[in-house]
């Protein structure tokens, strides 16, 4: 595993039987991009206050804009297996994460089998964990020599995972900090091959002031007046392949800034990718509310909201 951690180039493993699993899914993604688009006309009935639809034609989930029956009914008949992983290490461990399990254990993909991936540098760190109904519990070791690059170490562990035996068992796969606390239903109008989370401090901002990589040498960077969206680092989704070709691209662009003296963020970087691979859905800053932020009105319920740091 440390060889496989050391490396940025990533081929996905397909293992004997995983083309009958791919067929599925595509069958499954193809289905649920008509039936976004016969629901396009409630998008826009019903939230004419904010954004529905990219100029891509991506919906994009508030609350008020998705008809909860109609997806229940049809992800119910889909044989869903969904994906949670979460790096927590040292002090994230133990400030949020027996909170965050518990709130997930709630309100995250109610009704489905869940899979929730806990990273941990430490097994003692891990809080008395009781899954609900449908739901398990694997424990991953993460490692590495990236400790001074958190959200660099947590992609790296969390692609040799996918290759070696996640994409074998979910058919969708979130991503996200363990210092989230989930508030209500985070539910299947969330999934989608490629799925963006609109950062809650930029959303409302004007475009032009979006805090982008904005110098030409480096691999993050998106030229003065491009841009559409800023997207949240803390939560990214899809399927396990299209969050594997993220990291490879996110892993390369990062070693080619280094090659040219330069060190952009994560964040950057992620926006880069979905500036070049438009994401086929965005979830509304109600999926990842920061609690220090008031919510305006375009916000009717919050979904997971970022959990304010604790004290020792």
């Amino acid at each position: 595993m440390t060889e496989c951690l050391g490396s940025t180039h990533l081929v996905p493993y397909i293992a004997p039987g995983q083309e009958t699993m791919n067929c599925k899914r595509r069958v499954l993604l193809l289905i649920s991009c008509v039936l976004y688009f016969m629901l396009l006309e409630y998008h826009f009935r019903k939230r004419p206050d904010v954004v529905t639809t990219t100029d891509w034609l991506a919906p994009v989930i508030w609350e008020g804009t998705f008809n909860r029956q109609v997806l229940e009914e049809y992800y119910g008949r889909q044989n869903l297996t969904i994906g949670l992983a979460v790096p927590a290490t040292g002090r994230i461990a133990d400030q949020y994460l027996e909170l965050f399990i518990q709130s997930a254990s709630k309100h995250f993909m109610t009704g489905y089998r869940v899979i929730f991936y806990i990273m941990v540098d430490a097994f003692y760190r891990l809080p008395n964990l009781e899954p609900g109904p449908l739901q398990t519990v694997q424990v991953l070791d993460i490692r590495g020599h990236d400790a001074d690059d958190f959200h660099l170490m947590r992609m790296k562990n969390l692609a040799v995972h996918i290759v070696g035996h996640i994409q074998d068992e979910v058919d969708f796969l979130f991503s996200m900090m363990a210092n989230r606390v989930f508030q209500n239903d985070f539910g299947v109008e969330t999934l989608g091959t490629s799925v963006a989370q609109l950062h809650a401090w930029w959303y409302f901002k004007n475009t032009e002031n979006l805090p982008y990589e904005r110098r030409p040498g480096s691999a993050a960077c998106i030229p003065l007046g491009q841009g559409d969206f800023y997207y949240d680092g803390t939560v990214i989704g899809g399927t396990p392949l299209e969050i594997l070709n993220f990291i490879k691209e996110y892993l390369d662009g990062i070693m080619r800034d280094k090659e040219n003296g330069l060190n952009s963020t994560y964040e950057r970087h992620l926006n880069k990718y979905f500036f070049i691979h438009k994401p086929t859905k965005l979830l509304s800053p109600e999926y990842s509310w920061d609690t220090v932020l008031w919510p305006p009105a375009q916000v009717w319920l919050v979904k997971a909201a970022r959990c304010l740091e604790r004290a020792f």
